[in-house]
Parts: structure tokens; C-alpha cells; sequence
């Protein structure tokens, strides 16, 4: 039997055999471009050969091709092609056009062979001699790939964390290192890498999971840098497992939600109480002072005495609740100020008539030096007098002789051209190494002498987020057993 020698040949090479039209349309395939590029005859004669196998980014490149072997008769390159899966890969190809009888360009025979492993063991020498024994000792794992995608080196680091043998990792696509649902989104970005290769900090990008030779994925974070060597540029990534950091960020993510759970029940409760509440409070102060004022009938000494004890207490109390509500409200966010302009000098006025009759029960005397200008500001009236309210009322508890003095003044704060209002005293005093508590909630000083003056240690608390939320703040100065100032500090409206 006659053995056809020329069917055989082009049958069983192992390199990719094709043959065009001078237009790059397939006429036929060989077996060897099927297992090349995987696709079967049936599938790529009557196509574009550069349609099948030349990548997005080298669109021009089998043109390019084509016409230098029109040109010239012939033409050898190196290139990297695309198969049927998408998978990059190096060709060492050439071509020739085939003549007819006539001696016109009829057809172009391609033979095109797959050289990746040449081509990874290649770029594989060149780092390896210039930085194999760095990457062995830097703490991450390290990878590097060429532009094909395939890893041209991994340290032990990298093999241990994707559970790979030594050496194992070199000439893999680099995309089974990943979750099959991440690697077309990958192939992109990889592209997009290949066209503008900056470097890429770790941690920054998008959320990425690798994928454990076993098949088990866990989250990593990658940074990304070009290496530039004679063959062309490598892209080098240093990849770290955070899933100890992830799982405690879920954990911590999870008590943040249990515990924005229980502040907005503790809100709605202390909302609820602080309305329950209020409404007796009120009742019991009105009817202590309709008693007072006799106007139910006479009352003894005794009698008035207990009254007064029940006034004082309720009083103190719904000033504790109205404190809570108002700091619920703060610490929710759901303060509503109504800002307006306001004139200093008036509000302060309103404020210490309110307060002179305290000061005059103790023996102190109240005064106000107001500045030569009568300074405007643009604040919530309400909060405002509240902040002077608490800072005038702890001057007068904590002072049992002299006297409280209120300044108004123009001031620099900071950079700010601000109104402040300052309320010195002449009482106890703070020590230095109580005045890290003083604003704190629910905090009073410490010490023998302030055990006589009740209090709920919300005022200056609540006074310093009040100011806060006005764009200003509290000062303070102190010298125990002098006195102290406390200064409200508000921007001046422009």
C-alpha cells in the first residue's frame, strides 16, 4: 500500500500547521493547530486566523504578519497567540506564500510553534539570577508572570500558601490560583496591568480569594509591581492570606450591629422613661408649691420644711432625667439646633437672673463684665443657655464664699475670631490629677471635701458636647482650692 508521505507529515507534526488565503481565511487546519489552540477543523476553515488566535491587545500583529510575508515571501516572529479557551500563550512561528501557477500569491502556509516552557524557563533563568535569593527571604509569598499569565517564579512562601510542591507553581497559568469566578474579571484586569504598568499598593483594589491546591479558597490581599528584564516585562505580586483579619473583622462587624441594636433599645427606653417620668415630676413639683404657697391651707414649720426637702428632690431629679434625654438625643444624632443670631449680653442677662437668687441663698455675689461691644453670634438659643446654666450652676455649688463673676469678650481661638463666655469662681477648685475625668459621663471628683455636694456628673459632660455640636468649645483653668474658670467659646457670626 502507498503510503502518502506529505498527508502523514502534516497529520502527525506536533506544531500548528495552517493554511490561509492571502486575506488570513482558514483553508485548512492541521491536527497539530487543533491541539495547539484547541479548536477542532469544523471550527476554525472559512474563519479569520487572526480572529481565532491573535489576542484583543496584539490586534495588528497578524496583520502586520501577513503583509511583511506578501512583501517579502517569507517571515519568522515570536509572538503570543490566544486559545480557544483564552488561555495566553508564546508561538515561535513562520510563514511563506504559496505561488500559483502564474506565479501570483495564492495561498499562506503557517507553522506555528508552541514555545511557553521555553519561554517561562527563559524569563525563569533571568530572575532567578538576579533575584531568587531575595525572594526567599522577603515574608510574603511572591510570584512572578510574564505577560502571558503563566508564573515564571514562586518563592517557598508562595508554594506553602497555594499547598503546592517546590517548583510545581512555575509555567501555571496564573489564573488557577483563584476561584473560577474571579478569572475572567481577571483576565481583564490583567490586561489592563499589561497596558499601563504602575505599581499597585497591597490592600488596595478590589476584594481578591485565592485558591488552595486543594480546592479550598480564603481571602488574600495583593500588591502588584512591574520587574523589567531583557524578555519583556514581568509583573511581581506579593500575596498575603488575611483570613485571620477577616474573621475577626466579621466578628467585630457582628458586635457593632448587636451593639447598635442595644444603643437604639437603651435610646427608645430612655426616651420612653424620660416622658413617663417627667409627667409625675412635674405633678409632685406643682402640687409641693401650690402647698408652699398655702393656698390649700395653713402649713407648720415641719411641714414646709419636708415640702421643700420633696420640691428640691424632684427638681433634682427631673434635671437628671432632662440631662439623659437630651445626651440620648446627642449620642443618636438626633439633635435638631435652631440656629439664629443671637446677642450675647441679653442671653447672658436672661441666664443670671435666673441664678441670683441660688447665689444669694449662699452668701455669693454674682457679677457680670460685659465686653465694650455687645457681640453677636450665630447659635441655638436654647443650647447655649444651657451650657451657661451648668457652668453657672456647678460655680455656685462648688463655692460657699466670694463670689462668681461672668465675662463676655472678644477672643482668639485658636484661629477663630470667637465670643467668649468665661464663669470664674472663687470656690474649691480641681487638682491636677483629677482634671482628666472632668468632662467625662457620669463622673464626679473625687475627694472628702466634695462629698457634701450632690450631683449627677452629666453637666459638663453634656455642656462639652453641646458646644461641640455648636462649633465651639469649653476651656477651663483650675487651681485647687482658688477657684476655677470655665469659658464657653463660640465663633462670632461673620
Amino acid at each position: 500500500m502507498a503510503i502518502d508521505f506529505g498527508t502523514l507529515i502534516l497529520n502527525e507534526t506536533p506544531d500548528a500547521v495552517v493554511l490561509t488565503s492571502t486575506a488570513g481565511e482558514v483553508v485548512c487546519w492541521s491536527n497539530g493547530a487543533q491541539s495547539v489552540f484547541g479548536y477542532t477543523s469544523e471550527q476554525a476553515v472559512g474563519r479569520q486566523l487572526d480572529a481565532l488566535i491573535v489576542p484583543a491587545a496584539l490586534a495588528t500583529d497578524g496583520a502586520d504578519v501577513l503583509q511583511q510575508a506578501v512583501s517579502y515571501g517569507i517571515a519568522s516572529y515570536e509572538s503570543m497567540r490566544q486559545t480557544s479557551d483564552g488561555t495566553l500563550i508564546y508561538i515561535d512561528g513562520s510563514c511563506k506564500v504559496v505561488r500559483n501557477a502564474d506565479g501570483e500569491p495564492e495561498y499562506i502556509l503557517w507553522s506555528k510553534k508552541d514555545v511557553t516552557a521555553l519561554k517561562v524557563l527563559r524569563d525563569a533563568k533571568l530572575v532567578e539570577a538576579r533575584y531568587d535569593g531575595i525572594l526567599e527571604s522577603m515574608p510574603d509569598a511572591i510570584i512572578l508572570a510574564n505577560a502571558a499569565g503563566r508564573i515564571v517564579l514562586a518563592n517557598c512562601h508562595a508554594e506553602e500558601l497555594f499547598g503546592y510542591p517546590r517548583h510545581a507553581l512555575r509555567g501555571m497559568v496564573l489564573d488557577k490560583l483563584m476561584p473560577q469566578r474571579f478569572r475572567a474579571a481577571h483576565i481583564l484586569h490583567r490586561s489592563g496591568f499589561a497596558a499601563q504598568p504602575l505599581a499597585r499598593p497591597m490592600g488596595s483594589g478590589r476584594d481578591l480569594f485565592g485558591l488552595r491546591s486543594d480546592g479550598v479558597e480564603f481571602p488574600v490581599e495583593i500588591s502588584l509591581s512591574p520587574v523589567t528584564t531583557e524578555e519583556g516585562t514581568l509583573v511581581m505580586s506579593a500575596i498575603r492570606d488575611v483570613s485571620e483579619r477577616k474573621r475577626i473583622e466579621t466578628a467585630l462587624h457582628e458586635k457593632n450591629v448587636e451593639l447598635a441594636k442595644a444603643v437604639a433599645t437603651k435610646d427608645r427606653f430612655l426616651a420612653g422613661m424620660s416622658h413617663e417620668l417627667r409627667t409625675p415630676l412635674n405633678a409632685i413639683i406643682g402640687f409641693t408649691g401650690t402647698m408652699l404657697m398655702k393656698l390649700p391651707g395653713p402649713i407648720n414649720d415641719e411641714q414646709s420644711k419636708q415640702l421643700r426637702m420633696v420640691q428640691s428632690s424632684a427638681r433634682h431629679l427631673l434635671s437628671l432625667i432632662n440631662d439623659l434625654l437630651d445626651l440620648t438625643h446627642i449620642e443618636s444624632g438626633r439633635v435638631q439646633l435652631d440656629v439664629e443670631p443671637l446677642r450675647c449680653r441679653a442671653l447672658i442677662d436672661e441666664v443670671l437672673t435666673s441664678f441670683k437668687p441660688q447665689a444669694r441663698s449662699k452668701g455669693l455675689a454674682l457679677e457680670f463684665e460685659p465686653s465694650a461691644e455687645d457681640l453677636l453670634i450665630s447659635s441655638d438659643r436654647r443650647a447655649v443657655q444651657q451650657i451657661l446654666m451648668n457652668l453657672l450652676h456647678n460655680a455656685i455649688k462648688f463655692t460657699n464664699s466670694g463670689a462668681v463673676l461672668v465675662r463676655m469678650a472678644r477672643s482668639l481661638v485658636g484661629e477663630r475670631q470667637c465670643a467668649t463666655i468665661s464663669v470664674s469662681d472663687t470656690g474649691i477648685g480641681i487638682g491636677s490629677e483629677q482634671r482628666g475625668n472632668l468632662f467625662q459621663a457620669f463622673s464626679q471628683l473625687d475627694g472628702n471635701a466634695l462629698r457634701q455636694f450632690e450631683g449627677t456628673g452629666l453637666g459638663l459632660h453634656l455642656s462639652r458636647k453641646l458646644a461641640s455640636l455648636l462649633h465651639g468649645e469649653i476651656l477651663f483653668d483650675s487651681e485647687y482650692g482658688k477657684g476655677s474658670v470655665f469659658t464657653l467659646a463660640l465663633p462670632l457670626q461673620e
